[in-house]
């Protein structure tokens, strides 16, 4: 736009000079009115540009200043669908979102003529296969029992699951479509933290409810714990674990607020809020306040629940708070049944930009700390572990489990199954495909049938792909897999075995005081049971 003066100004002179000269011919036939129309109103959009104060561009170029605007609005649509390249991840890549559109849709995989990936590229990973392959394995044996000693109805679960996304993030009928596929294919549906609605229980797919720090579903008045609330909801049979939510991928250590004019009367019950009031989710829990104080609540809500699983989903972040919880597990003899690890890559709402970006532990990272802290305190074989974050492909399964999961969710990759087109629009209302809003008219576009087939073909076709890349492995069982089964690229010369890049800690070794890492020693020389801030040493 580094146009003269005169020419800046030239569009909306020539907008005026056409409506004028064309005015007294506009009335005598034909279409010629259409162009004194067109001339009018966009001398009249220049008139209110610079008249306007608020755009500095649209004053200097009046009516064409606009076309920034709208290139400016169209940019991440042009982008995605032009010019962006096969393997950019922002976030997530076209080949990603193609291989979930495929498999949602029992389309083949496949692809011809050789990996598009730069093999020779730092950073890039793959599975060593074996000499010698294992015959396939069923992937519907691909379970993992969940409920430790304390637990009276463990739970046994797919090794893939969807993960935490709640009705008012998502619309109804998408809750339903991932239910319904939940259902289908014999895996868990994560509420998410917007309480249980009745889309979750319209057809009876299995479900594992989260309990965030606004309490929803099971809250009183003020919005504390209400015991009573919680037990009627969690004694359903539906409700196969209860999950706690610390923190999330997204936006760890913040808070929300749905606004009240969002919060509807089908929101307002599933949450047990008052409709049409601000709905306010605080950014830490008034139930307990220290590690000792969490353990307790877990144990209080595993009795609550008749003995269902009960465990916790947090993002890391301070490496002595997660220490000081396991010191309050080996204090108290009452341990969760499961421990969910958020990355700080994933998310599938909005969040502040400097969040997303910039807080919390990646999940790889998270993912090992507290599956060492849990191996060096002796408590990792009466623990799962489940891992959430960027998960879309058999091998993202794969290599978290190789690095200490025991079970896996994914929530963009089965949104992407249900139709999401990464419109990047889910805060907004306007979500084009009806996933991600509550407007009845757009949501009215997602088929539950249709879309339930599709998130069942999802995780049916990527359970099979990791049935065969472990029999390519010479592995049976997902369980097998170990960090000696990977391997990653460090440099143009040199590939190493994840068992040679990362820290593995000996059991017991943190009690013992034989841990060989000063990072490990360190932190956990801080932590209290007693509480979540660092202790002098």
């Amino acid at each position: 736009m580094q146009l003269s003066m005169y020419g800046r100004y030239l569009p909306f002179a020539l907008c005026i000079a056409f409506a004028i000269l064309s005015l007294p011919f506009a009335f005598d036939g034909g279409f010629l009115w259409i162009v004194t129309v067109t001339a009018a109103a966009l001398a009249l959009v220049g008139v209110l540009d610079l008249r306007q104060r608020r755009h500095a561009v649209l004053r200097n170029y009046p009516v064409i200043g606009h076309i920034r605007y709208m290139a400016e609005a169209i940019r991440p649509e042009i982008r995605q669908y032009l010019l962006e390249d096969d393997d950019e991840c922002v976030p997530y890549s076209r080949a990603q979102r193609s291989l979930v559109y495929a498999r949602a849709k029992n389309e083949g995989g496949e692809k011809p003529f050789g990996t598009l990936i730069d093999v020779y590229g730092q950073g890039y990973e793959f599975i060593a296969h074996s000499a010698r392959p294992a015959p396939l394995a069923d992937p519907a044996a691909f379970r993992v029992p969940i409920g430790g000693p304390a637990c009276r109805q463990p739970y046994s679960a797919s090794i893939f699951n969807i993960s935490a996304m709640s009705f008012g993030a998502l619309s109804a009928n998408a809750i339903r479509a991932l239910n319904k596929g939940a259902r289908m294919g014999d895996f868990a549906h994560d509420t998410g933290e917007g309480g249980i609605s009745p889309y979750h229980r319209e057809f009876g797919g299995d479900l594992i409810w989260e309990l965030g720090s606004g309490y929803f579903g099971c809250r009183t008045a003020d919005g504390g714990f209400d015991a009573d609330k919680f037990a009627a909801q969690a004694r359903n049979p539906q409700v196969k674990m209860i999950e706690i939510k610390l923190s999330q991928g997204a936006k760890p250590g913040h808070g929300g607020m749905l606004p009240g004019h969002k919060v509807s009367p089908e929101i307002a019950a599933a949450r047990d809020v008052p409709e049409g009031a601000d709905c306010i989710s605080p950014a830490r829990h008034s139930a307990f306040s220290t590690p000792i104080e969490m353990m307790r609540f877990i144990e209080r809500l595993r009795d609550l629940s008749d003995g269902k699983p009960v465990g916790f989903k947090l993002c890391l972040g301070h490496p002595w708070e997660f220490m000081g919880i396991a010191k309050a597990m080996l204090e108290t003899g009452i341990l969760p049944d499961f421990i969910v690890v958020d990355g700080k890559e994933g998310g599938t709402g909005a969040a502040p930009v400097e969040f997303s970006n910039h807080l919390g532990v990646p999940l790889r990272e998270g993912l090992l700390f507290i599956h060492n802290t849990l191996v060096g305190t002796g408590l990792r074989d009466r623990i799962k572990i489940g891992a959430a974050g960027r998960v879309v492909s058999a091998f993202d399964i794969a290599c978290l489990l190789a690095l200490g999961a025991d079970w896996v969710n994914a929530a963009r990759g089965f949104m992407f199954a249900v139709g999401c087109i990464q419109s990047q629009s889910c805060h907004t209302n306007r979500c084009p495909t009806g996933v991600a809003t509550q407007d009845p008219l757009r949501q009215k576009a997602l088929v539950v049938p249709d879309k339930a087939d599709r998130v069942h073909n999802f995780h049916r076709n990527t359970m099979k792909a990791l049935a065969e890349m472990l029999a390519a492995a010479g592995l049976t069982k997902p369980e097998q897999l170990g960090p000696r089964h990977l391997a990653k690229r460090v440099s143009a010369s040199e590939i190493r075995l994840f068992s040679q890049i990362h820290f593995a800690m000996t059991p017991n070794a943190l009690l013992d005081g034989g841990v060989s890492s000063t990072f490990y020693a360190e932190n956990w020389q801080t932590a209290s049971a007693d509480s979540f801030d660092p202790q002098p040493v």
